[in-house]
């Protein structure tokens, strides 16, 4: 099994590279602000980040903030050792 073989699929998208990223370093992201920082449709991050918190990479949090719905999400502690691990692919893959 080659290195390209052991790279995640769950993150093979720009977009979901995108989430994972912005969660790596930020404690709690909600759905505006994440929306704004990759500028992508509200169909696009609602799809990507259902498939991040299936895999159970990601938490989702709704919740209502005077009588406005707010979506928020964090990065889990099995999502931040995936996404680690896969940018160590991804490093070693450059190198080879």
């Amino acid at each position: 099994m080659g290195i390209i073989d052991k790279l995640n699929k769950d993150f093979e998208s720009r977009v979901r590279l995108g989430i994972m990223s912005v969660l790596m370093v930020n404690d709690w992201v909600d759905f505006t602000e994440m929306k704004t920082l990759l500028d992508i449709t509200d169909g696009n991050l609602a799809s990507h980040s259902s498939a991040l918190e299936k895999a159970a990479y990601i938490e989702v949090k709704k919740e209502f903030v005077g009588k406005k719905p707010k979506t928020s999400y964090k990065v889990t502690d099995l999502g931040r050792a995936a996404f680690k691990e896969h940018l160590s692919y991804l490093e070693k893959l450059m190198k080879s």
